[in-house]
């Protein structure tokens, strides 16, 4: 999809891509990753996204591939929106990639006003490249509850240019994103999603006083 379709992700069911990278005829480069989230909530999901600050707390989501990480912006607060996260890391391969990743009201492309009703909440931001001027990418991080956690509908669009001279056509977008990028990000993002479940409900739970329910293979079966 593009992101002027992005409130297809509030329909029931799933669509015809929900994993993998798609170039479009103009070089945009769109990267699709579905992940299911066990003892882990929409709720806590934001609650992260305005908690992780330092490099320590970021290695804690992928190990091998977070490398620094600092904040631009109000922080711990539990508010992220209009904040800018500056994030060093690998995404999927060796090169070390240096973002600016600021985040925006998804009010700005989804009709937010069905989130409550469905049990859904979402993620939105823009990025761009430390050093250089404007930005260079979108994601949307789509989260809906499920009777076992949540599961989390990622989008990325890699070719996304403004306020800066790039130009939005399919040579400029497939010199700087090969496919190779969507590849790499695909895989990162099901790697780090997968870390979660490894400490953000202990986490979650110390940090608010929360009590995280635990389910059971039993519980999803």
């Amino acid at each position: 999809m593009r992101i002027e379709e992005v409130n297809d992700l509030l329909n029931p069911g799933y669509l015809p891509f929900e994993a993998g990278y798609k170039r479009y005829e103009d070089g945009l480069l769109v990267v699709a990753a579905r992940s299911s989230l066990m003892n882990i909530t929409g709720k806590m999901i934001e609650w992260w996204v305005g908690y992780v600050h330092n490099s320590e707390q970021y290695s804690w989501w992928h190990k091998q591939d977070h490398v620094f990480s600092d904040w631009i912006g109000e922080r711990g607060t539990g508010k992220y929106i209009g904040g800018t996260h500056i994030a060093h890391e690998r995404l999927g391969g060796e090169e070390i990639h240096k973002l600016r990743i600021t985040f925006l009201d998804p009010a700005t492309v989804m009709d937010t006003s069905r989130f409550a009703e469905l049990g859904v909440t979402a993620v939105h931001a823009r990025l761009a490249l430390e050093g250089q001027p404007g930005y260079v990418a979108k994601l949307m991080h789509f989260v809906r509850d499920t009777p076992y956690g949540c599961e989390m509908r990622s989008r990325f669009w890699l070719g996304y240019f403004e306020e800066n001279e790039l130009e939005n056509d399919f040579e400029t977008r497939s010199r700087i994103y090969p496919d190779a990028a969507g590849a790499g990000l695909l895989k990162h993002c099901h790697e780090e999603m997968s870390n979660l479940g490894i400490f953000l409900p202990e986490l979650y739970e110390r940090e608010t006083g929360e009590k995280v329910k635990i389910h059971s293979l039993a519980d999803v079966l």
